[in-house]
C-alpha cells in the first residue's frame, strides 16, 4: 500500500490478516477421527434418542452437570486421556438444520479455545444434504475462532491448524465439496471482518483501493479505482460532497467479475464505504457508537469480500461492484446543511443533515450501476439508526422494488443465518424528502427513517430491479455469539455470495 508519511503503521501490518490465517487451516472429511493427534474431540448430541457411541456417561450424568443438549450448548468432559471430549447440544433430532450444525461447530470451537487440532463427530445430519452440512460445519468452526489481532503484539488465542469432520453415513466426496465451499465463504467473511475492524488511520479510501487491487489479482476479478479529479469529471457530486471536509482523497472502486462461459446474468452490487463517519458538521455525540464508526464501511467490505469467492465457487453470472469510499469529517471545507449537491446523472439534492451521508455516496454508485446495464442491483449499507431501533442488532432491514429479487435476498439470508426482514417501501412517505430548492432532500421526518432512506435510494435506480440491505444493526456484535465473533460480523458477505454465484435476471 502507498501510505501518507504521517501514518504510523506497524511493520508487517496487513489490513487482511485472515488471508494467511485461513490458508493455514486444514479441514478434512474423515472416516475415523485421529484421536492420537487431536487435542479435542467434539460429539453432537440431540435432546432425544440414544447418546452417540463413545460418550462415556449417560444422560442423567450429563443432566447433573447442567447439560441438556439444547442447541448451541457444550460441556467439556475431562478424563484421563490427553484428548478432551466435548459434547455439543443440537436440540431435537427433527430440528437439525444447516444453522443448527453451524452453531454446533461454533460452540465446539469456543469450548476449547486453546486447542489447535480438533475433530468433530456428527452422528446425524437429519434431512440436510451432505454438502450443505459440511459447508455449515466448516463455516461455524472457522468463523467462531476468528479474532482481529493484527495490531496486537501477541494473539489472544492460538490459530486453528486442523479440523477433522466425521459425518456418520455421509458420502465423503459430497462432504469434501461442502468443506471446500465453506473454506471459501468463511475466508470471505473473515476478510470483510478484517476490513471493518481495521482502524480508520490504517485503512483510508486510498488504502481500500490498494487492498481491492491486491485481492483482485489474487482471486480473479478486475479492479479500477477513480481518484478525486476523475470523480469531478464523472460528476459524482455525492461522493465528492461528503469528502469535502476530509484531508484524505475519496475513491470510487469498481470491481468486475467475468465467469467462464456465457454469463447467466449481470448482477450489480453497491457498497457504502464511509471509512470513518464523524457525522460531519452534524457531529455525532461522543458515545460508544462513535467508536464503531470505523465500521461504517461494512457494506463496501462485504461487497469486496464477496468478490473473493466468485471464481473459487464457479459463479456463473457476471458481477460488477461499486464501492463508494471516503470518510465524513468536519472542517472548514466540509459540506454544510443547506448545501445542494449534484448527483451523477444530474439530480440535485439538498443537504438537511450531513450525518445522512451514506445515501449521498450511494446515489452516485446506484446511477453508475444502472448506466452499466446490470439486470439487478443489490446495495448494502450501514445506513440508518432507525433500522437498528426497529429490528435490533441481529436482523437487517430489507427493502426493494422487485419482489422477486427481494425474495432471493431473503432466501439467502435464511440459508446463511444472517437474518433480514423485509420492511415496506411505503411511497406515501416520499413527500418527506421534498425540497424547496432542489429535486430531493437527503433527510425525511422524525419517523420511518429506514423507509425514507430506502425511498431516497430508490430515486436513483430507475427501472432496474433493486434490493437494499440496511445493516446498521448487524454490522457488529457486542459479544461472541455462536459463530459471530465480537466486533465486525462481516454481515452480508455470504448473502451476496449466495445470490451472486448462480444469479439470473429476476422476473
Amino acid at each position: 500500500m502507498t501510505r501518507s508519511p504521517n501514518k504510523l503503521i506497524p511493520a508487517g501490518f496487513s489490513a487482511i490478516p485472515s488471508l494467511t490465517a485461513s490458508d493455514a487451516v486444514e479441514v478434512v472429511a474423515v472416516t475415523e477421527l485421529g484421536a492420537g493427534a487431536l487435542e479435542a474431540i467434539g460429539v453432537l448430541v440431540h435432546t432425544d434418542g440414544d447418546l452417540p457411541e463413545g460418550v462415556p456417561v449417560d444422560r442423567n450424568a450429563l443432566a447433573r452437570a447442567g447439560f441438556e443438549a439444547k442447541s448451541g450448548t457444550s460441556l467439556v468432559l475431562v478424563g484421563a486421556e490427553a484428548t478432551l471430549l466435548v459434547v455439543i447440544g443440537t436440540g431435537p433430532a427433527s430440528e437439525t438444520s444447516e444453522n443448527r450444525l453451524r452453531d454446533a461447530a461454533a460452540a465446539f470451537v469456543r469450548a476449547v479455545p486453546k486447542a489447535t487440532r480438533i475433530g468433530l463427530r456428527v452422528p446425524s445430519i437429519g434431512g440436510v444434504d451432505a454438502t450443505s452440512a459440511a459447508r455449515a460445519l466448516t463455516e461455524g468452526a472457522l468463523l467462531a475462532r476468528y479474532r482481529y489481532d493484527a495490531l496486537r503484539a501477541t494473539a489472544r488465542e492460538p490459530k486453528l491448524a486442523s479440523v477433522e469432520l466425521l459425518l456418520d453415513g455421509v458420502d465423503a466426496a459430497a462432504a469434501s465439496d461442502g468443506i471446500a465451499q465453506g473454506l471459501v465463504t468463511a475466508r470471505a467473511t473473515a476478510i470483510a471482518r478484517d476490513l471493518a475492524n481495521t482502524p480508520p488511520s490504517h485503512l483510508t479510501a486510498t488504502d481500500m483501493a490498494d487492498v481491492a487491487t491486491a485481492l483482485g489479482e489474487r482471486f480473479g476479478f478486475d479492479v479500477e479505482a477513480f481518484d478525486k479529479q476523475e470523480l469531478i469529471e464523472m460528476g459524482c457530486g455525492g461522493l465528492l460532497g461528503v469528502n469535502a471536509g476530509s484531508a484524505e482523497e475519496p475513491r470510487l472502486i469498481v470491481l468486475r467479475f467475468a465467469p467462464v462461459g456465457e454469463p447467466t446474468g449481470h448482477l450489480g452490487l453497491v457498497g457504502k464505504g464511509i471509512m470513518y463517519d464523524s457525522g460531519g458538521i452534524s457531529l455525532k455525540p461522543s458515545d460508544p457508537m462513535h467508536l464503531l464508526m470505523k465500521m461504517d464501511m461494512g457494506g463496501a467490505a462485504s461487497v469486496l469480500a464477496a468478490f473473493t469467492a466468485l471464481r473459487d465457487l464457479g459463479a456463473s453470472a457476471a458481477v460488477s461492484g461499486w464501492l463508494m469510499c471516503t470518510d465524513n469529517m468536519p472542517s472548514g471545507s466540509a459540506y454544510k446543511l443547506g448545501d445542494v449537491l449534484t448527483a451523477r446523472g444530474g439530480r440535485t439534492v439538498e443537504v438537511k443533515n450531513t450525518d445522512a451521508e451514506g445515501r449521498l455516496v450511494m446515489m452516485d454508485g446506484l446511477v453508475l450501476a444502472t448506466e452499466a446495464g446490470v439486470d439487478a442491483i443489490i446495495d448494502i449499507a450501514t445506513l440508518t439508526g432507525a433500522a437498528l431501533m426497529a429490528l435490533g442488532p441481529s436482523t437487517a432491514a430489507l427493502f426493494g422494488t422487485s419482489q422477486s429479487l427481494v425474495d432471493r435476498v431473503k432466501a439467502a439470508a435464511d440459508a446463511t443465518d444472517e437474518p433480514a426482514w423485509q420492511l415496506p417501501l411505503e411511497r406515501k412517505y416520499r413527500k418527506q424528502l421534498d425540497s424547496d430548492v432542489a429535486d430531493i432532500s437527503n433527510l425525511g421526518g422524525a419517523s420511518a427513517g429506514a423507509a425514507t432512506a430506502g425511498l431516497f435510494l430508490a430515486e436513483f435506480v430507475g427501472d432496474t430491479a433493486w434490493a437494499h440491505l440496511d445493516i446498521a444493526g448487524t454490522m457488529q456484535s457486542d459479544a461472541d455469539d455462536a459463530w459471530r465473533s465480537k466486533g465486525a460480523t462481516g454481515y452480508g458477505t455470504r448473502i451476496l455470495i449466495e445470490v451472486a454465484r448462480d444469479f439470473t435476471p429476476p422476473s
